[in-house]
This record gives structure tokens, sequence and C-alpha cells, in this order.
């Protein structure tokens, strides 16, 4: 009986210490990372920032997958299918993996149960920017503009139904009792660009798409989402300050697969807040337009996701938002 329980108790240790150097082996082939969004987005730019630190960290190429289209969908489907190994991660932004299953009546992954939060990498709000030919510097005189209109509702464009310039204008709408015309572009450069040109007449864009816009007067930004004003944009007043109420913000983050071991997942948030913090970064994610960078724990951004994809869903739902 003695040498039974001998006998187990070693195999329990050989177990656990297979278990442990296999996760300390990590990664033990190049890592693909899946980001939402096409070559030279917002989102792009970032997780490359981000894969090649990892590659010099953790000794192992690191690849970016640009698979773009479908709000985000296509890029959170194909990582929830994957193994739960670490060798598959996901970088995502708040609408395309929180709001998607709100707006979509069929859906095949779903964003709580089905991935493991890693890092949060950056918060930011989204500017509310209007042709630079338009006689409008706030909400007040944008709202007062759509009225003249309302025969001939101008045009706003967003990167895609469920993104968040489509919801963040919808809500502006409905809340103000307005109409305009959704042009929804299948990547945020192009609803920009069009913007530019006078091709549309308004859209939310996010900060580090709209600051090139507004350093050559191509556009004008009256108002910002969010519960505090951009320290890039402190003279422009949020949507709640112009009396439009609207605190919730967007974030970038990483993630893997449901089931992927703590200690890969541990590794890489602690990575992904050092990479954050270097000061030879910081003005690279001032462009990309991330508001501030917070640095919380996996648990800390886990709850953030379980709490933002509750108000975010109530949003939708308040605003009677459907992809329709």
């Amino acid at each position: 009986m003695y040498r039974h329980l001998q006998g187990l108790l070693l195999w329990l240790v050989l177990l656990v210490c297979t278990s442990a150097s296999a996760q300390h082996d990590w990664p033990k082939r190049p890592v693909k990372i899946v980001v939402n969004g096409s070559p030279g987005s917002t989102g792009d730019v970032a997780v490359r920032l981000l894969a090649d630190a990892f590659a010099q960290t953790f000794k192992q190429a690191f690849v970016v997958d640009n698979r773009p289209g479908a709000n985000g969908m296509l890029g959170s489907e194909f990582v929830a299918r994957q193994a739960a190994d670490g060798h598959t991660l996901l970088f995502t932004y708040t609408a395309a993996l929180l709001v998607n299953p709100t707006i979509y009546d069929h859906f095949k992954y779903d964003a709580i149960k089905d991935f493991t939060p890693i890092a949060q990498v950056g918060s930011l709000g989204t500017l509310l920017v209007v042709a630079s030919h338009l006689p409008i510097r706030d909400v007040a005189e944008f709202v007062s503009y759509l009225k003249t209109r309302a025969a001939t509702p101008p045009s706003y464009g967003s990167w895609g139904i469920g993104s968040g310039g489509h919801l963040s204008m919808e809500a502006l709408l409905q809340r103000t009792g307005q109409k305009m015309v959704h042009v929804p572009y299948r990547t945020l450069h192009a609803a920009a660009m069009d913007l530019a040109n006078g091709r549309l007449d308004s859209a939310f864009l996010p900060l580090g798409a709209a600051l090139p816009l507004l350093e050559k007067g191509l556009v004008r930004a009256i108002a910002i989402t969010g519960a505090q004003r951009s320290r890039d944009f402190a003279d422009i007043k949020t949507l709640t300050e112009q009396g439009i109420p609207f605190d919730l913000t967007a974030w970038y983050g990483l993630f893997a697969p449901v089931g992927t071991p703590a200690s890969i997942v541990n590794r890489l948030n602690a990575e992904t807040r050092r990479i954050a913090a270097l000061p030879e970064l910081q003005e690279r994610w001032r462009r990309l337009g991330f508001s501030e960078m917070p640095f919380r724990t996996t648990e800390e951004f886990a709850t953030l996701v379980r709490l933002d994809a509750y108000q975010w869903g109530d949003f939708v739902r308040k605003n009677h938002i459907r992809a329709d």
C-alpha cells in the first residue's frame, strides 16, 4: 500500500513537472497574432509594436495575420477555433469583440466564453468630426445644421455596421431626433479619406485616424466620446459636456482561446505592460490615438471586458441598433 502511494505521488510530481516544463518552453514555434484590421490601421500598427518586442523577449517569431472585414468577426471566429496552446492570439477592439453579439442574430462565437483576456492596450475615445467647409464648431451647431437639411439628410461614414463610428453616430442621432445617411466602408482609412475629400459630411473617427486630417485642416473636431477630454485635444469638449451623455470608451486588447495556460497568459500580460511603458514608444502610442495606457493585470482586464460587454450591450439595446 505504502509503495503504491509512493509511486502515485512520484507520478503526480512527474506530471506537474512535465506540464510546467512544457509551458516554460513556450513558444515552441512562431506565434500568430490575428488582428481585426487592415495593414496600416490603428490595430495593425499597434500590434506590430508588440510583435517586434515579443519576438525579442521570447526568442521566437510573432507573425501578424491581418483579417479585416465583417467588423472583426472573421478574425475573432478564426482564433476561437484554434488550439489553446498560446501559438494563436487575437488582437482586437471593443466593438469587434463585444458589440457584434448584440447586433447580429447569428453568431459563431461567444466573446466571454471563448476567449481569455490577456492584456489591455490603450484606451481611446472617438472624435466627432465634420468636413472643414461646413460652418459647424460644436454639437449644438451640428444639430441645427441637420435640422436645416431634414429633407436631404447629410451623410456620415463609418468602418462598418456595429463599428464604434456607427454606434456613436446612431446614438447621437437618436438622442437628438435627427437623421443622416449612413455610408459603411470596409476600412477606417477609406471612410476617413472620403471625409477628407468632401465626399462625406461627418464621421466619428479614432484619435489616431483624425489627427493627420486635423493637422492638415481637412476636417474639424467638434466633440469627443468618453468620460474625459483627450490630453491632445484639451479644447474639444466631450459629448456629455455638450448635453449628450456618452461616457463609454473603447480599447484594444490581446486575447487567447479559452483554456490557454495561465502561465503563458501572465507572461504575455507582464511583457505587454512593459512594452506599453517604454519611454521611446510613448509618442507612437499618442499618435495612434491612445489617450492613456492602462496597466491592468489579466484579472483586472477580464473584469473590464465583462463590465463593458454588459454596458455596450445595454447601450445597443436602448438605442435599438441592429445590423440590418
